[in-house]
């Protein structure tokens, strides 16, 4: 099934979905498995995979000189994916992003993960390169993620990227989701324009919407009732994050762009450790999905990285 048909498919209950991270390199596979462990017993719908970009590293020589060198922390998305879903049971959703592929790497992947019987994604731009100080696509690269949903739908339609057929008549099509950012994504000039951007992604075949992490839901709610005011019609599933340590309470905002509320601020800096932070952020968690709940969203995604346990707690109160 199809993400929007899984989040829409039980009305009378909030769906429960979460985000893992690859394995990092030459890392065992199963801390990953513990921490889906902690979170079946809740049903997910599915699981997201997130994606991740090579970057340029420096590296000792036999000489005692450095080489500069590509390097990716966290490879095997396509694989992590499917082991999951053969795994669980568990529709997996990878990430597929234009930052740090090319349009071939790109086919590639999607031939793989139709072959494994992955037909869900979540389509991205990514960020940029940690050396670069802007976004710059790679060679035969996509510099944003229309034109990645665009190769999708081309692929969907029986076209590889240089235009010839795919001759396999057992293709299945791929459904697909994008992200929104209901403070706006850090490099739009405004609201208004970002959430036009994101309509030309739905109407392009976007089946729904899941959110940047966000700790004021009355901006969810604004996002939303902004996007239907031009049309979009599409599920926009909320995305939310526990805190779980003191520093997030400046982390957060700089990497991610997002404001945190007085109220949750003040409550963090009152905490003496990171034992008090992550149950201030906890209860934040809790009060955030139970309002959302009540407001009549389909389904929460939750982001789980480094915060599966916070992540447990919160989802036994309220699933």
């Amino acid at each position: 099934m199809k993400v929007s048909e899984l989040i829409l498919s039980s009305p009378d209950k909030t769906g429960f979905s979460f985000e893992v991270l690859p394995p990092l390199r030459g890392k065992s596979i199963e801390h990953l498995y513990k921490n889906i462990d902690a979170l079946k017993e809740f049903n997910p719908l599915y699981i997201n995979i997130t994606t991740h970009r090579s970057e340029m590293v420096f590296k000792g020589t036999a000489d005692g000189l450095y080489q500069r060198v590509s390097e990716r922390s966290r490879p095997g998305t396509v694989a992590v994916a499917a082991a999951i879903q053969q795994k669980y049971g568990i529709p997996a959703v990878p990430h597929i992003i234009c930052s740090g592929f090319s349009r071939t790497e790109t086919e590639h992947a999607l031939i793989d993960l139709n072959f494994l019987g992955i037909n869900n994604l979540l389509v991205l731009r990514g960020d940029k390169a940690k050396h670069e100080n802007r976004y710059i696509p790679n060679e035969n690269g996509h510099l944003h993620a229309n034109e990645l949903a665009d190769q999708i739908n081309k692929f969907n339609e029986g076209y590889f990227v240089d235009g010839t057929p795919i001759e396999s008549a057992n293709m299945n099509r791929f459904s697909y989701g994008v992200a929104g950012y209901p403070e706006k994504h850090e490099e739009a000039p405004n609201l208004d324009i970002d959430i036009k951007m994101l309509k030309m992604k739905v109407d392009m075949g976007a089946d729904y919407i899941v959110t940047q992490m966000f700790f004021d839901n009355q901006k969810y709610f604004d996002f939303v009732k902004r996007c239907r005011e031009i049309e979009i019609s599409v599920p926009i599933i909320p995305a939310i994050k526990p805190i779980v340590n003191r520093n997030q309470i400046t982390i957060l905002p700089k990497v991610f762009h997002v404001d945190l509320p007085s109220d949750l601020a003040i409550e963090l800096s009152k905490c003496k450790d990171d034992i008090q932070a992550k149950e201030v952020g906890v209860e934040w968690c809790k009060l955030q999905a139970k309002e959302l709940i009540k407001a009549g969203v389909p389904s929460i995604h939750f982001y789980s990285h480094n915060a599966t346990e916070s992540v447990r707690q919160v989802a036994s109160d309220i699933y």
